[in-house]
């Protein structure tokens, strides 16, 4: 088996702005950056070490996998499949700016319907897309303990695909916090759900401000 740790991305403005980010390439904010190096320290701490850690090319995710990298001493490999959902004309606007601007569509959406967000992509290709990308590094690193440092949609996609679940809504999992730990352990045939959502070493600060946990961008306001 291999062991996979997907990290989502330390928090960003837009993320606590309530503006759909998909492919637009936001920056961690203050918190953000606290909670990238809590978990990098927490992973120290734990004795956790990766064979290799990739990470979406997205300032967010990357930001987040350099400070775990600094402190675990693995470099950083990018790769763009990580990616959150593509939003399209979504991007940058709120979720009452969406609703406002594309009726139909969002209409469309809520009714179940797998449309392209704002154009750009549906929940089915993204899942096809992570979990390809996934399961190509997990061949190449077979038995070893990888990190995948990416969005919150990508992780609910794979814990979708983990579980045979096939409805593009995934309102039967968790909004996916920043920096949580979900852990899987991938073989030939099966993957395993370890871990989910894991944020203890925001916990322990004793600091509510540090856990958030904001909508992702394959997600809707309902679910």
């Amino acid at each position: 088996m291999t062991t996979v740790y997907l990290i989502r991305h330390g928090e960003t403005d837009w993320n606590m702005q309530g503006r759909w980010q998909g492919h637009a390439d936001i920056p961690l904010n203050e918190v953000g950056y606290r909670q990238a190096r809590l978990l990098a320290n927490r992973l120290a701490r734990e004795g956790v070490t990766f064979a290799a850690i990739y990470s979406s090319d997205l300032s967010r995710a990357y930001q987040t996998a350099w400070e775990i990298g600094a402190v675990l001493k693995v470099p950083v490999q990018l790769l763009p499949a990580l990616r959150e959902i593509d939003t399209g004309r979504w991007s940058g606007l709120t979720t009452d700016e969406v609703r406002t601007q594309f009726p139909g569509e969002w209409a469309q959406i809520m009714q179940g319907h797998d449309l392209p967000r704002g154009g750009g992509e549906t929940v089915a290709a993204l899942r096809q897309r992570v979990v390809t990308a996934v399961e190509a590094m997990a061949a190449q690193h077979r038995g070893q303990t990888l990190a995948f440092v990416t969005h919150g949609g990508c992780v609910r996609a794979l814990l979708a695909h983990a579980e045979n679940f096939h409805d593009t809504h995934f309102g039967r999992y968790p909004h996916i916090g920043n920096t949580s730990i979900t852990i899987l352990e991938i073989g030939y045939k099966h993957w395993r759900v370890k871990a989910v959502n894991n944020m203890k070493h925001l916990e322990a600060e004793h600091e509510p401000e540090l856990i958030s946990a904001p909508p992702d961008d394959a997600e809707l306001p309902s679910q």
